[in-house]
């Protein structure tokens, strides 16, 4: 089947004359998750991963991914003639430094602009030209031999209120126009969706998991346009949107509005965050201020209404997934459990809360040697069943009106190696590292990476990725510009200066190939500390409320400020938790909770 999709589209490309087609994993607004309508790359590859881009020649087709998804695209392209480009890894070159190399004096190369970022659709244009080509970005090949593409999704939107927010729709403006003012702007165009989302306090649920709606905007002094479809908002949110000076217009008039703007406006976006083809609509006599979107780091820093929320979320979640932890715990080898089934009950326990909306991503259940990839999916063909023995790893999260959560558990279901105890244990001193650091304003997450890394890299191994990433507030559980890793990755954009209100997750691994995989999560808000001589102080608040397992800690890797750490945080899960447990739940956590030494 893959085969036949790449032979039509390699059609399509020699009609248009296409040396290279290049199919990215976005949407129109460079989305991280996207809707099935944009789902091409999957439907081009047969790879479900979240990241990864595909280039299809006349003779060669690859796919480049990232380390969370090396053993997953290798079993997805197995018979697709698809080549595997392991990004990151060493000798691999980037997809467009690999383009470069093969691409041939006077080729074309091919993508649908409005998929594409518009840094990197202008590098490639750049290079073509030079080459005697040029960039043929007007045609979305792949929509065209796609017979069943899924419709655009048009769910219906909702207002989030002020108590959820902390702040009016009204107040982020002016902020978000001061800045304009500052920058000398004319017009603001936004197209990242959790920043319209953030900015105009609506929600919506046009891509699953993520609570946003499609939608354009383009702030001016005093009005926005909202490109969207109409449909979506009923009449108390079409008055709300008047109110606020909000004119709605269809969802693609963008770019024939854009193309009309006067020629002495002065236009702000981050190219970064913005397509290629709204790029190239935006007269060539307007002035560009290229910059990062002001809302991004505004809604990276949440207010006190909002931490105050997320941590009373955190509360309903940790009751949930201790809940279970429990049925699991008591329950494995006495009934039948497959992952699929495990991540379903886990499901209800977050359904039981009051707030709770849904998943804020797919949750992970891996069990054994599936846990070693990083994001796994349990599927029909691989629906493994638990037993008694080893671990199973849970990734999960929920999106509740009072924020949004995302937590990993790795638990025993039975007897484990001594080698799987001391990786165990390893991940949870990183974990307990990072999360009780002490650090001057100033720092990004590089600087206190190595705190979470350290116990991994002494035992001579690593993990293929962050050790953590910023979350939303209701909106996208990966949410820049804050992260800690060892190296920075232009892409992932998650090497900003830690400020007060950040929230990140603390979640070091191992990932043992055929083996076993292992993960602890918690998220860390950014709190100030003390101010003296040397600078202001920083530290992290952990509002994840829920066990760490003790069944496959070894002490005897553990110093005593370890131990401390860990049966402090138990201390504070066993009071947060056990007043919303029946008593057979609440004698159980005691245990589950019990200082060690």
């Amino acid at each position: 089947m893959i085969q036949e999709r790449l032979q039509k589209l390699r059609q399509k490309m020699q009609e248009s004359d296409i040396a290279y087609y290049i199919v990215p994993t976005n949407d129109y607004h460079l989305s991280e998750y996207v809707g099935e309508h944009f789902s091409a790359r999957r439907y081009m590859s047969g790879f479900t991963g979240s990241a990864g881009v595909l280039l299809v020649g006349m003779d060669m087709a690859g796919l480049w991914t990232d380390g969370r998804y090396y053993i997953q695209a290798q079993r997805q392209l197995e018979g697709s003639t698809i080549a595997l480009f392991k990004q990151g890894s060493e000798g691999v070159p980037p997809m467009e430094d690999y383009l470069k190399s093969v691409l041939k004096d006077g080729e074309n190369i091919g993508f649908d602009g409005r998929v594409m970022p518009a840094s990197q659709g202008c590098d490639l244009e750049a290079f073509a030209r030079a080459h005697g080509g040029r960039v043929i970005y007007d045609r979305d090949l792949v929509g065209e031999i796609w017979e069943d593409r899924p419709e655009l999704s048009c769910e219906p939107a909702f207002l989030l209120e002020e108590k959820y927010a902390g702040e009016t729709a009204a107040q982020k403006l002016e902020r978000v126009r001061q800045a304009m003012k500052k920058a000398g702007a004319d017009y603001h165009v936004l197209t990242m969706l959790d920043d319209i989302a953030w900015l105009l306090n609506i929600r919506g649920n046009d891509i699953a998991c993520n609570p946003v709606f499609l939608a354009y905007a383009v702030v001016a002094q005093d009005c926005v346009w909202l490109f969207t479809d109409a449909r979506r908002f009923d009449e108390g949110l079409r008055a709300y949107l008047d109110e606020n000076h909000v004119n709605i217009l269809p969802y693609n008039d963008l770019y024939n509005w854009l193309a009309k703007m006067p020629g002495d406006a002065s236009v702000m976006y981050n190219r970064l965050k913005i397509n290629y083809a709204i790029c190239r609509d935006i007269p060539e006599e307007a002035a560009i201020i290229d910059c990062e979107n002001p809302t991004m780091l505004m809604k990276a820093c949440k207010n006190p209404v909002e931490i105050d929320n997320l941590i009373r979320a955190h509360v309903k979640d940790g009751v949930a997934v201790t809940k279970f932890m429990y049925w699991l715990k008591t329950n494995i080898g006495k009934i039948p459990m497959t992952e699929i089934s495990a991540s379903d009950y886990l499901e209800e326990c977050r359904k039981a809360q009051e707030g709770y909306i849904e998943p804020s991503f797919n949750t992970i259940c891996a069990y054994k040697a599936n846990a070693a990839m990083m994001h796994y999916s349990a599927g029909p063909d691989s629906n493994a069943v638990l037993k008694p023995e080893g671990l199973l790893l849970v990734d999960s999260g929920g999106q509740y009106y009072e924020g949004t959560t995302d937590i990993t558990r790795t638990f025993a279901l039975g007897p484990v190696s001594d080698e799987i105890r001391m990786h165990y244990t390893a991940v949870l001193k990183g974990m307990l590292n990072l999360a009780n650091a002490r650090f001057l304003y100033g720092c990004i997450g590089m600087n206190l990476d190595i705190l979470a890394r350290g116990p991994m890299w002494d035992m001579g191994i690593d993990y293929q990725c962050g050790t953590g990433h910023g979350i939303g507030y209701l909106l996208g559980v990966h949410e820049p510009p804050n992260g800690f890793r060892w190296k920075r990755v232009p892409e992932r954009d998650d090497s900003a200066v830690l400020e007060e209100g950040m929230v990140t997750s603390d979640e070091p691994g191992v990932y043992i190939e055929g083996s076993h995989g292992i993960r602890i999560e918690n998220e860390l808000v950014c709190r100030r500390g003390e101010k003296n001589e040397y600078g202001q102080f920083m530290y992290f608040d952990t509002i994840t409320m829920a066990p760490i397992d003790l069944d496959v800690i070894d002490t005897k890797y553990m110093t005593a400020v370890d131990l401390e750490r860990l049966n402090r945080y138990h201390h504070q899960v066993y009071e947060t938790i056990a007043p919303y447990l029946t008593a057979e739940e609440r004698q159980w956590l005691k245990e589950y909770t019990r200082p060690l030494s």
